[in-house]
């Protein structure tokens, strides 16, 4: 990350995960049309690690949730570095050139992958370094508004549709991803400056942190450090969609990623909420969610991420308890204020179970003649 982005006309620094790039220019529902439209590009707060050595992507594939053994050069993959009761560590985006893996993380994260990476090289042909003092990262929804940057690696989300190996538990047939064509490119800081010449000079349209998380939220995408915390697995918030394969071999946390989606239930699970906003009083993150039970209202989850939508009005997601109905009536408490939330399903009650285990039939035993 750099400061070019932020010196531009009417740049606003984003605050907590996002600090350091831009929230917005002015004209948040304005940036969102644009980034919609694939015709504008946002710095985003994301940390770079590098690995090279012949033996990369084999070490990597034993290490985290994707298949990445045979990875073409240019390809994009996601993963997940889980710890060993199969909670989310660290999300990795990844692409290879064919000599050094790129992956893409959050910013506050980048430096703790690249320590625990360094650690478990052992004797295995393998370089690991943090580059985030040296490249940025800029998103857009079309490969077309990044043509021109120069970039040493592209990445494209294949959050869009199951990837490989995937398994989601969304059920709607109209999955809101299939209009997330999002794409990250890993740009050297010094070429920032040429961008930021081409953004005021009016060849390149530019928005903030705030237009792209609405359009993530929309898309029911997780994030790592906003919707999860130090519980979560991938089931609850369906990332076994893009970055988990259930046919590779060992990986750390593997044993609960398998044990939940074959013969379990994930305790919790995401919805997406659609908020009533009559009252104009902002959700904030971790606003509690209620659930109507016998007359009463019982707590039974957290917002994890809000923002306005540019056609929706407020949205948000939330992490609740898996046994709430999908049919519940739900509330969200922002400023002393109960805002009515419509549910809109992501991961349903029954996820999980994938193999049935037939019941053992106990017949009494008959007596000895």
């Amino acid at each position: 990350m750099s400061t070019d982005f932020l010196s531009l006309p009417g740049a606003v620094a984003a605050t907590g995960i996002d600090a350091g790039v831009p929230a917005h220019y002015g004209n948040p529902m304005g940036e969102q049309r644009a980034l919609a439209d694939g015709t504008a590009v946002v710095e985003v707060a994301r940390g770079v690690v590098t690995v090279s050595g012949d033996d990369r992507l084999s070490w990597l594939d034993s290490l985290t949730s994707q298949r990445l053994i045979g990875l073409p050069a240019g390809a994009s993959a996601e993963s997940l570095l889980l710890d060993p009761n199969g909670r989310i560590e660290h999300d990795l985006r990844i692409v290879d050139d064919g000599s050094t893996t790129w992956i893409i993380t959050e910013a506050p994260a980048a430096a703790s992958l690249a320590t625990f990476l360094d650690r478990m090289r052992f004797m295995l042909r393998v370089e690991v370094a943090d580059r985030s003092a040296d490249f940025s990262v800029i998103g857009a929804f079309s490969a077309v508004a990044l043509d021109g940057i120069e970039s040493v690696a592209l990445w494209q989300d294949p959050w869009r549709s199951p990837s490989p190996g995937g398994v989601t538990y969304a059920q709607n047939p109209e999955h809101p991803s299939s209009e997330w064509t999002w794409f990250e490119s890993v740009v050297p800081v010094a070429s920032l400056a040429a961008v930021a010449l081409d953004i005021v000079a009016g060849r390149r349209r530019v928005a903030g942190t705030l237009a792209l998380d609405a359009l993530r939220i929309a898309a029911w995408r997780p994030r790592l450090g906003v919707d999860t915390d130090e519980r979560s697995i991938p089931h609850e918030l369906d990332w076994l969609r893009s970055a988990v394969h259930m046919n590779k071999g060992c990986y750390r946390g593997q044993e609960t990623v398998a044990k939940v989606h074959n013969l379990g239930h994930p305790p919790r699970r995401v919805v997406l909420l659609d908020l009533d906003g009559s009252e104009g009083v902002p959700v904030p993150t971790g606003a509690v969610v209620f659930a109507e039970r016998a007359g009463e209202q019982v707590e039974v989850g957290l917002v994890t991420s809000s923002a306005i939508h540019y056609e929706r009005g407020p949205v948000a997601l939330a992490v609740i308890k898996r046994t709430v109905p999908s049919g519940a009536v739900l509330t969200v408490m922002a400023d002393g204020i109960a805002i009515a939330a419509a549910q809109e399903v992501i991961v349903p009650e029954g996820a999980g179970r994938a193999v049935e285990v037939p019941r053992i039939s106990r017949v009494a035993a008959a007596p000895r003649a």
